[in-house]
């Protein structure tokens, strides 16, 4: 049942038409090239790929389109959230179109007592056979003893962290592997995880999303491996050429962790369509600065592989 992530975890967006509708083709090509790259998973219709803006059906299309265009090279797993019964709906159409887990998002925005979050993630995860990963962040904030709770739950696997609160991720990833499996699994999932991973992993969460290889893959790969193979000085470089400075530039407006993703996926190639409402597109003179960021980024890489001649 649990999957074997080894590499950069891959979390596409959601391209739409110019018209608003999902261009299924272009997320086949965007899914293609960022298979040919070679990441470790597929997180499909997850927070950059706009679950909150998609409805039922267009999440069925997406998920059964990368299931195909994946074709089992490695595991596929799909978001689910909102409300209660959206989850589960959500959660059984991403397994009848053939996803091997599921990434559960927070509940609909009310205020969640630990108890209610532990029935909520056990209403879902019965709901379907699939592994279950649950995300940490926004109101769906778990404590030791509500992420031992789920983590007992059969089908959780693992735990994602999107509050970057390192004391509390550390004492739960402590309760988890000492009351419930030493082999449970770990994820960063801040916004941009390049740049808190040095931190995560230093309390034994080895694993993280990253947004950068939906449309810069080539330096998300060399990040991953220079933090791998213990290249302080590459990891260092682009971290201050690149990570740090998109960071930088995604704070200046809300929503950006998304549609600034977007836009370098048409700016790389593949025509990704506006983001959906409430999130924005890029301003101008911000594409101008995200292309020349990734260009720095590029220089840095280009002289690490010159060097290594």
């Amino acid at each position: 049942m649990r999957p074997h992530f080894q590499g950069v975890l891959f979390f596409p967006v959601t391209p739409f038409t110019e018209a608003g509708a999902v261009d299924l083709d272009a997320l086949a090509a965007h899914l293609s090239k960022g298979l040919d790259a070679g990441p470790g998973g597929i997180f499909i219709a997850c927070g950059t790929g706009e679950f909150h803006a998609i409805d039922e059906d267009e999440f069925r299309a997406i998920v059964d389109t990368a299931v195909k265009v994946v074709a089992g090279r490695v595991p596929v797993y799909a978001g689910a959230g909102g409300s209660v019964a959206q989850a589960k709906r959500f959660a059984i159409a991403a397994q009848e179109a053939g996803a091997d887990g599921l990434l559960l998002l927070p509940p609909y925005l009310v205020e969640v007592p630990q108890p209610g979050l532990v029935d909520y993630v056990t209403a879902v995860a019965g709901a379907t056979e699939l592994p279950v990963i649950v995300y940490n962040r926004n109101n769906a904030k778990f404590t030791e003893a509500s992420a031992v709770a789920v983590a007992k739950i059969g089908n959780v696997i693992g735990f994602k962290d999107g509050t970057g609160n390192f004391d509390q991720v550390a004492r739960i990833v402590a309760a988890v592997t000492t009351q419930v499996d030493p082999d449970f699994l770990f994820f960063n999932g801040l916004p941009t995880a390049e740049t808190t991973q040095l931190a995560f992993r230093a309390i034994g969460v080895p694993l993280y999303s990253s947004a950068t290889f939906a449309f810069a893959p080539d330096l998300a790969l060399a990040f991953y491996n220079s933090l791998e193979s213990g290249n302080t000085e590459l990891t260092n470089a682009l971290l201050n050429a690149f990570f740090i400075p998109l960071v930088q530039l995604r704070d200046t407006v809300p929503g950006y962790a998304v549609s600034l993703v977007k836009a370098g996926v048409t700016m790389e190639g593949v025509p990704a369509g506006p983001v959906r409402p409430p999130l924005v597109m890029p301003h101008a003179d911000d594409l101008a600065q995200l292309s020349t960021i990734v260009a720095a980024g590029r220089a840095v890489l280009a002289a690490s592989l010159s060097e290594a001649v």
